[in-house]
């Protein structure tokens, strides 16, 4: 398994030619090979893209679960959580954190747009400003929250609601997910349904959104530009994604 945005993808928002030959060999030895990775369904066309070899695709942080090895997609997992969860936990958050900027991912179509209250948002994205009422009235496949980094550990440390998971995703971004969606999930149902024990998957990560999968597998390989705390659980430790450092790990297993 590996994650795309700062593991294989460089910095420059490609993946070598290098790296989609070291998957094509995992393939080619019949090695199930899964992507998983904080984008959305909306991103699925650009993630197949990222990596194409993939058999299977874990999307927004454990969501969304597909089944590419057929001739159409098959979904595995669509978990969602209600607007209306929302509606409870800002008022408690903004109590506890003072004010904060809501954005959620609410459409699965290809390059849907994300909704928001403001439009200051990091990545080249679609954003369509919407109030919080329109956000709380729908599902929601991910919410999101733009916020100092140590105000991030402190939010997803202690705040807490029966309908929702609260994460860091990484330093400055917390994520809203139903409950019991992270990455590791998401895997799980890969894993059973190909009757494989996790303690057998390798896994490939660098921020603090694949801590779950990292504590779920049995072989963990960070980065080398990956969150300290991935570094602290790595088994082992690759060059950085900028170097090609997955696909030089994948090149050293199969020499």
């Amino acid at each position: 398994m590996t994650d795309l945005d700062g593991t294989i993808v460089r910095t420059d928002g490609t993946v070598s030619a290098r790296t989609d030959a070291a998957f094509d060999r995992v393939r080619d030895a019949g090695i199930p090979i899964v992507g998983a990775t904080g984008r959305g369904p909306r991103l699925t066309g650009m993630s197949r893209g990222d990596l194409p070899s993939a058999d299977y695709f874990v999307l927004g942080g454990g969501g969304r679960v597909l089944d590419l090895t057929g001739d159409e997609p098959r979904v595995l997992r669509d978990l969602r959580f209600p607007g209306r969860a929302l509606a409870e936990l800002m008022p408690q958050l903004e109590a506890e954190f003072g004010p904060l900027q809501l954005t959620v991912e609410a459409l699965d179509a290809e390059n849907a747009p994300l909704w928001s209250e403001w439009e200051q948002w990091p990545y080249p994205d679609p954003i369509e400003l919407r109030t919080r009422e329109e956000m709380f009235a729908v599902s929601i496949i991910k919410g999101f929250l733009q916020v100092a980094p140590e105000l991030g550990a402190r939010l997803t440390a202690e705040a807490r609601h029966p309908d929702v998971e609260i994460i860091q995703a990484w330093p400055g971004f917390v994520e809203i997910h139903a409950p019991g969606v992270d990455k590791a999930t998401g895997l799980t149902v890969v894993t059973d349904l190909l009757g494989i024990d996790p303690a057998d998957v390798l896994v490939f990560g660098d921020q603090l959104n694949d801590v779950a999968s990292f504590a779920w597998a049995g072989h963990r390989v960070a980065v080398a530009n990956a969150h300290p705390t991935l570094l602290g659980m790595a088994d082992e430790v690759t060059a950085a994604n900028d170097a090609d450092g997955v696909a030089e790990y994948l090149e050293r297993l199969f020499s």
